[in-house]
């Protein structure tokens, strides 16, 4: 179970309130016009939200709702329902159809149904869906729909930041009442939006606490004779409309929705379809869609070279014939070693494990799949206990038959993230080698912008759907744990694992044979990185628990000390940790001035926000602090000790290698490269980071590599001068701004340079430069242009990397790893400069990144041909750190910079620092 990620799930249903994200999709977007003047910015917004909400909930299975013309049901019932609700603005009435077109051609079932609401069209579906035993999703902001919440059936909100998920849980958090309580409160609070009085002056909190004291709505109106005060009165005066009242807001759930969905239960009409692109092509051409329309046509010309074929509109590759498709259940000696022969005389085999667990250091293996050709597989179980479960061989008998195969670096095995496979042989004691291929490092190499699960590759390569690991186990508290599925259910899973992943390298390896750049990347980098990342994240790195400890008791003090300066500056005693509450007492009590609006129109108390309001005053800068001292309490200092192996005593990070579009490895559980290093109280995490008695940390990092990349890429002569001769870059580029002999530069001249210098790289504006240097935009806007007065290279190879950009849709590193930018030709503003400022960094980013990897694979493979016990045990941004024998300082100290600085040959030097001590705070 090697390859975890999120895919498709055929028994959720997904129903989108369209009518609703319409509305969001209108006001989230300025008014877009297309060439003809057409309003567009709805039509523009909803591509987005549709599409991402596609990305983010995978399932085979959905349905996008929207409210049809004309009247319904409801207003037979009440004549002024919706009565006082605004007219559509006629810019999104204009949209309406155009919407429709592109949802469906985006692949989304649409639906509509005269006479019915959008919401009792979604009710009248989640429930049907739900009694079949389908999980139901519902993305949507209304919380009308809430009151139908169940265990199988989840609201999502994905305009909240974070998206707001509500199950039952959630409900009762959010309203104080149940879900089967929700009609009941929204009666008594009424909805101004559709007319539908209420209770007057009864408010959410009003209405949650006489639920919780009566039970429901017909306890509170068999009760009103004893509520008292001016609440009771107006709820006697409402006593006759309630009822009335609880039957508008209520969905409802049995609707005839006229043949719409015509093949239910199964509801195979509700069935996401692929992406019509031909047709989405002319779409966006007709409402002038530039950035989209290039982003799918570079997603087009990918697809078609990688796969083999021309660009749209020439004539497709041909489906592949249904394949016959055998795996073998391997429960005797005699089967084993027929498929030990198999694998020793293919030329090459696939292998996938099942395991009891996800994290690599720690799983055991519960069954063994092998794969030679295809169709033709095999699964070899080992744990699987269930009653009546077959006598299976034993685990150490069939590693032991395998174990000359296993560990034979000559015997080409292809994988999916193998990285985790050859961890869980390691926990079993085999050394396994041989792995020619990753089919996921292979898609990440060809395709890094798109997803490299397993399934997702099987259907984008061969057209083939398997089946997922909820089918065999089943979902939520219903899921049963691998060890427990029927022996042929299991075989059917892992068989095909192996053999789709054999079937996936074979359509993926000559698409990277073809291109020599990719194919050096994967060949050169990739792959051999993927084994030391494994020996990496295997040494693991030595924590003083104790040291941790001491500091969260330290942190806690000081977190209590800021939270009492913080009500004394407030006034009153208030909850540090909820926005909400702090929102009351910076806006509404102490008057402050409101900088920006969350979507749903609160006032921000998001960081930016309190940083700007802590320049005039100290209540929000104590709110910071106490954030930033909570985050790096629960986040490292109290959670690390907690992670430590037991079996080793050690952390073990894991180093996911086909994630960041730039090459850049990422580290997660725990993640040790996002330890803050800009305050002393997050410095100082790194003394917990230790080396045994008798060895030391040493910290080698590579010296301001982005900034020499620059030199090196844009060729300019004044950067490769200051580089070159050995100079501080900073206090050079300081003297080339401000016009004085560097030895005049002052500190802050050289502040200034440092922040230009790196700035420019990430694609800085001269207002971004203005905020971070606190300085007026027009004295920003001064020292670039002087700054590139001084290095007109510079500026010649941002605009010709920009330009390069949005006729490609990606850069490359100097290594050739490709970097696309969908956002690059985007009609928004922001997206686009964003994308434009990932062009000129992402060369410089993704070839430090190769690089880097480049220096680990160069250093371990120094220390096993001199059988160093020198242990590099982590990968920090541009920082090898290492575990170092005390007889081994000198070598190390020595050697490993000049390692990192030979692997590649730029036109300045390449330079690693180096630091050494017992632990990593004194090594860095």
């Amino acid at each position: 179970m090697s390859d975890d990620n999120i895919e498709s799930d055929p028994t959720t249903l997904l129903l989108v309130d369209g009518s609703s994200y319409l509305y969001r999709a209108f006001h989230a977007l300025p008014d877009l016009r297309a060439p003809d003047g057409f309003p567009v910015g709805a039509i523009h917004g909803m591509v987005g939200m549709m599409r991402k909400l596609r990305e983010d909930i995978p399932c085979e299975h959905a349905a996008c709702v929207f409210d049809a013309k004309g009247r319904t049901f409801r207003d037979d019932w009440y004549a002024d329902y919706k009565a006082t609700r605004k007219t559509m603005p006629e810019d999104l009435a204009l949209q309406i159809d155009p919407i429709h077109e592109v949802v469906k051609l985006l692949g989304w079932p649409v639906l509509e149904v005269p006479g019915v609401e959008a919401d009792d069209v979604i009710g009248t579906l989640a429930c049907a869906a739900a009694k079949g035993g389908h999980k139901v999703i519902i993305s949507t902001g209304d919380k009308d729909l809430a009151q139908l919440v169940t265990p199988h059936v989840t609201l999502i909100n994905t305009m909240s930041k974070p998206p707001e998920v509500l199950d039952v849980d959630g409900v009762i958090a959010k309203f104080g009442v149940s879900p089967d309580r929700i009609v009941d409160y929204l009666t008594l609070i009424g909805d101004s939006v559709d007319n539908i009085p209420g209770v007057d002056k009864v408010g959410p909190k009003t209405a949650a606490k006489w639920i919780a004291e009566h039970g429901s709505l017909d306890g509170v109106i068999a009760n009103a004779a004893s509520f008292k005060g001016v609440a009771g009165d107006n709820l006697r005066r409402a006593i006759e409309w309630l009822p009335q009242g609880r039957r508008l807001v209520t969905v409802v759930t049995d609707c005839d929705l006229g043949g719409h969905v015509m093949d239910w239960p199964e509801f195979q009409s509700l069935a996401l379809r692929n992406v019509d692109r031909e047709a989405l092509l002319a779409f966006y051409e007709r409402y002038g869609f530039k950035s989209l329309k290039r982003e799918l046509e570079n997603e087009m010309r990918a697809d078609a070279a990688i796969a083999g074929a021309g660009l749209p509109g020439d004539k497709p590759v041909a489906p592949a014939p249904p394949l016959e498709r055998r795996y073998d259940t391997v429960l005797t000696r005699e089967a084993l070693d027929a498929w030990v022969a198999k694998v020793q005389a293919a030329p090459i085999t696939a292998l996938d494990t099942e395991t009891d667990s996800l994290e690599p250091m720690q799983a055991r293996i519960i069954g063994i799949s092998l794969a030679v050709g295809p169709g033709d597989g095999a699964y070899i179980p080992v744990g699987h206990h269930y009653a009546g479960a077959p006598e299976q061989l034993p685990l150490e008998e069939v590693l032991a038959r395998l174990k000359p195969w296993l560990e034979n670096p000559d015997a080409a095995k292809v994988g999916q993230n193998v990285k985790y496979d050859v961890h869980v042989f390691a926990n079993a004691g085999i050394a396994a080698r041989g792995y020619a291929h990753d089919t996921m490092l292979q898609s990440y190499v060809l395709e890094a912008h798109r997803p490299h699960a397993l399934d997702s590759l099987a259907q984008r390569h061969l057209g083939r759907r398997g089946l997922s690991y909820e089918d065999v186990t089943g979902k939520g508290v219903n899921q049963i744990p691998f060890w427990q599925v029927e022996l042929g259910r299991a075989t059917e899973y892992s068989g095909e694992d192996s053999e789709m992943t054999l079937h996936v390298h074979h359509a993926l390896w000559p698409k990277l044979e073809a291109e020599n750049g990719l194919l050096e990347v994967y060949r050169g980098i990739e792959m051999p990185i993927s084994t030391v990342l494994q020996r990496v994240e295997r040494n693991g790195v030595l924590i003083d628990a104790a040291v941790l400890n001491a500091q969260s008791r330290e942190l806690g003090e000081r977190m209590m000390a800021l939270e009492r300066d913080a009500h004394q500056l407030a006034g009153q005693p208030f909850n540090i940790g909820s926005p909400k509450q702090i929102g009351d007492v910076l806006f509404t009590k102490l008057e402050m001035p409101v900088l920006r609006r969350t979507a749903s129109g609160a006032p921000s108390t998001d960081e930016d926000v309190l940083e700007k309001l802590a320049e005039d005053y100290p209540l929000p800068a104590k709110i910071l602090e106490h954030r930033s001292l909570a985050k790096l309490k629960g986040t490292y200092t109290d959670k690390l000790p907690l992670m430590v192996n037991p079996q080793t005593g050690r952390v073990h990070t894991n180093y996911a290698q086909a994630v960041a579009v730039t090459g850049r490895l990422s580290s997660n559980e725990p993640n040790l490269q996002n330890i803050p290093i800009r305050t002393v109280e997050g410095r100082r995490v790194r003394e917990a980071f230790i080396a045994p008695p008798g060895h030391v940390v040493l910290s080698a990092d590579y010296s301001q590599i982005e900034l020499r990349l620059m030199a090196h890429i844009s060729e300019d002569a004044n950067l490769l001068r200051a580089f070159t001769e050995g100079m501080d870059v900073h206090r050079a580029t300081a003297a080339e701004v401000f016009g004085v002999d560097p030895l005049q530069v002052t500190s802050e001249q050289r502040r200034y340079a440092k922040t230009i210098n790196f700035g420019l790289i990430y694609g800085m504006s001269a207002f971004g430069l203005a905020a971070n240097l606190g300085i007026e935009r027009s004295a920003a806007t001064g020292y670039i242009e002087r700054y590139f007065a001084r290095y007109p290279a510079v500026k010649r190879y941002m605009d010709s990397t920009k330009a390069l950009a949005k006729s490609r849709g990606y850069v490359e590193t100097l290594f050739g790893r490709r970097v696309w930018l969908p956002e690059i030709n985007s009609p928004n503003g922001p997206r686009k400069s964003g994308a434009e400022r990932q062009a000129i960094n992402a060369p410089m980013q993704g070839t430090a990144a190769d690089i880097i990897k480049l220096a680990m694979i160069a250093v371990q493979k120094a220390l096993d041909e001199q059988r160093r016990a020198t242990k590099m045990v982590m990968q920090v941004h541009d920082e090898l750190v290492f575990e170092v024998p005390d007889a081994e300082v000198d070598w190390a100290r020595d050697e490993i910079p000049r390692i990192m600085a030979s692997v590649a040959q730029l036109k300045v030097p390449l330079m690693a620092e180096v630091g050494v001590g017992r632990n990593w705070d004194v090594a860095h």
